[in-house]
């Protein structure tokens, strides 16, 4: 694949309304080896969940073809990616190797009146998420002195037990083992435990 072809491919990308963020000579052959080797698939997986032809694929990885926009759309489809991202190299090629494991029960405790909160990946610092089990000891919402609520956005899967979710703008949603909650943690938030034994969730919050 040269520099020509690639710059065909961007031009007709960007025709068909796709905007396209390249600022250095992309390898297409080697990007598409990359996104396929990430996702764990062989070639002829690959291929099969394109719907393309495994020695096109092959031809493709390896430079001997500059493949259609059709091809290409099949391709991305099959990344689960979109057509601009094909071109579009990581942000950061350095590997980063980090990595915490907490054992169940081992994670730091932090209690309120309202939750019992054990964080998780404490050993970590840094990071862009925080993660914690919760056990929901509040009944009512007068128990909670005002909303919850901070910066980033929040991510809640309930894990056992029966829970209702109550956020400033909606009305109170009971949520049971296995539902889930994505929401924008500024908006004032408060969870209660509506089963006889206390729920637990896990949840998720952006840090950055």
């Amino acid at each position: 694949m040269t520099k020509k072809d690639n710059a065909h491919l961007i031009t007709v990308a960007r025709g068909r309304g796709e905007e396209i963020v390249h600022t250095e000579p992309l390898d297409l052959g080697e990007r598409v080896r990359a996104l396929r080797k990430g996702l764990g698939l062989t070639l002829e997986q690959a291929a099969k969940e394109a719907g393309l032809a495994r020695s096109t694929l092959s031809k493709i990885e390896n430079g001997q073809m500059s493949p259609t926009y059709d091809a290409l759309k099949k391709l991305a489809g099959g990344l689960a990616i979109s057509v601009p991202q094909l071109f579009t190299p990581p942000k950061n090629d350095r590997v980063n190797g980090r990595m915490s494991v907490t054992r169940s029960g081992e994670g730091a405790a932090h209690a309120t009146t309202t939750y019992e909160h054990e964080l998780l990946a404490e050993g970590l610092t840094r990071k862009q998420m925080l993660p914690y089990r919760a056990r929901i000891r509040a009944r009512s919402i007068e128990e909670f002195d005002g909303w919850v609520r901070h910066d980033g956005e929040e991510f809640l899967y309930v894990l056992t037990g029966v829970i209702r979710l109550y956020t400033e703008f909606y009305e109170p949603v009971e949520m049971r083992r296995g539902d889930s909650a994505y929401y924008d943690a500024t908006m004032g938030h408060n969870v209660v435990s509506v089963s006889d034994d206390d729920a637990t969730i896990l949840w998720v919050t952006s840090l950055a």
